[in-house]
């Protein structure tokens, strides 16, 4: 096991860190950007994170730890309170997508190397090399996992890195391939289907990416998918359902609901012809609060997502 101190980085012959090297409070703090005031409040008063003690007391971090870290600051700044954000993390984290049978270290070493070669494409603005690495992914794993361990938590955090260093160009690249090649994978299936579900972004509450990664996973439940332009104003959907007749009206947001958010999607849902259902990330915040009514939450993980669609439009699940 390696220790990493601010001032002598350990690497492997790669380059990269290895999964058993541990750091200190303030590496961690550095590389998060969240203080280690913070770090020990939310490991002392939410039991959200759980380092190492060295013989001496001193708290080590591992680089799962530091996931974690961003994960919770990511909850945050959609606007989840802290004391909620324990729940939320158990909930996505109880979903196991790989085999029991393989270490999850090695799986997630895996992740880490094609995460790697995706980044460095995209470091390079090689489009080329981006989509070679884009297809050997795809021809390696179901497409929950392609999204959800290895391309949406790059370009998460090249999001950030914009937003903390105004580094845009590598983002805006990524950003802008994966939506193209989301969009020539769901008109590939358009052909031939007849209703469909709409899936359309609450105005406000994601980007686009998030809406077609969401609207990917529900087509793998052989259903028809017809994703609406962002920034439909939602006060316009019952209109826009009359006309299209669709199978299902999906919702999707990635923000801590409003106030008066599942208010307002009752009176939607009671409008409808058709089922509503809620996903992404304020599915599960909202459940709780939509308990009882004619709205069904998917979820924010791709495929329970497809199981609840399902379910839902077979009339199997309860919502």
């Amino acid at each position: 096991m390696s220790v990493i101190t601010d001032d002598n980085f350990v690497f492997q012959a790669s380059g990269a860190l290895k999964r058993e090297d541990l750091f200190p409070i303030r590496e961690v703090a550095r590389l998060t950007g969240v203080n280690p005031v913070t770090l020990r409040a939310w490991e002392r008063r939410y039991g959200l994170i759980q380092p190492t003690r060295t013989e001496s007391g001193h708290r080590l971090y591992s680089l799962s730890d530091i996931e974690r870290v961003r994960s919770i600051l990511g909850w945050i700044e959609r606007g989840v309170a802290v004391s909620k954000v324990g729940k939320i993390l158990a909930k996505t984290e109880s979903v196991q997508p790989v085999s029991p049978l393989i270490s999850s270290d090695l799986v997630k070493a895996d992740y880490t190397q094609w995460q790697r070669q995706a980044a460095a494409a995209v470091g390079n603005f090689d489009d080329v090399e981006l989509d070679r690495v884009y297809g050997q992914i795809f021809s390696t794993y179901a497409v929950p996992i392609v999204f959800q361990e290895i391309l949406m938590p790059l370009w998460r955090q090249l999001l950030q890195r914009q937003q903390e260093f105004g580094q845009t160009s590598e983002w805006v690249f990524l950003d802008g391939f994966l939506r193209s090649r989301i969009i020539q994978r769901l008109l590939l299936k358009r052909e031939g289907l007849g209703q469909r579900v709409l899936v359309c972004a609450i105005a406000g509450h994601c980007r686009e990416l998030d809406l077609l990664v969401t609207a990917l996973y529900l087509s793998k439940a052989e259903v028809g998918v017809r994703v609406l332009t962002v920034g439909l104003p939602f006060d316009e959907l019952a209109l826009v359902c009359q006309k299209i007749q669709p199978l299902a009206l999906v919702l999707v947001s990635n923000h801590a609901p409003v106030p008066d958010l599942p208010k307002r999607l009752r009176k939607l849902a009671m409008s409808l012809d058709c089922p509503l259902m809620l996903a992404g990330d304020a599915s599960d915040l909202a459940q709780d609060s939509l308990a009882g009514s004619s709205v069904g939450c998917l979820g924010n993980e791709g495929t329970l997502m497809r199981q609840r669609l399902r379910q839902l439009l077979a009339g199997n699940l309860d919502t």
